[in-house]
């Protein structure tokens, strides 16, 4: 641990707005359409089944997308809002007096992730899509000493834009199925 520890304000990291835009959106993309094709469809499951599904589907990816990283003086946190569940998606802490190392694993796709390994042996993987993770990285090295001038983030903006530019191409698809939909149903 380096003696930096001047600063008594915590920073908060939370997940990237485009990241968070984009799976919300590519979310409903995939879903709005369900409900009207199984009406128009006469599928044995009520559009009301779906639009409720549709509904709780998205709380939980909401909830999911609230993770907030808090850097202090004693340590790092990964936490939630009150109204999320422990159950559903547990933070985790851990003071920099127990930080041994930062490692890297390659990822099934060929990325790269890190993990904090502490001094009892435990992995915390570190949140690689905030805002301002050059930032939190760089607060990492302060505060533990350990060199990250080689940490980046998993994906880089360009390919939630991307993703987001085809989402918008999906919604508009969508627009069209649901107004088909709707002008061949039984709507109201």
């Amino acid at each position: 641990m380096t003696a930096n520890s001047v600063n008594t304000s915590p920073a908060i990291f939370r997940l990237s707005p485009l990241i968070r835009i984009t799976l919300l959106s590519l979310y409903l993309a995939l879903t709005l359409p369900l409900p009207f094709l199984a009406e128009v469809t006469n599928a044995p499951i009520p559009p009301t089944l779906f639009w409720l599904g549709i509904s709780i589907g998205f709380i939980g990816l909401y909830a999911v997308l609230t993770e907030r990283v808090i850097l202090d003086d004693q340590g790092i946190q990964v936490t939630y809002p009150n109204w999320v569940p422990g159950f559903f998606r547990k933070g985790w802490s851990l003071p920099w007096s127990e930080v041994k190392q930062l490692k890297p694993r390659t990822t099934g796709q060929g990325g790269l992730v890190y993990y904090f390994l502490s001094k009892d042996g435990k992995a915390y993987l570190l949140p690689m899509r905030v805002a301002g993770f050059a930032q939190m990285v760089k607060l990492v090295q302060q505060k533990t000493g350990i060199d990250t001038t080689d940490v980046y983030p998993l994906a880089q903006p360009w390919m939630y834009l991307i993703l987001f530019g085809f989402t918008l191409l999906l919604l508009l698809v969508d627009g069209w199925t649901i107004a088909t939909a709707i002008t061949q149903g039984n709507f109201g």
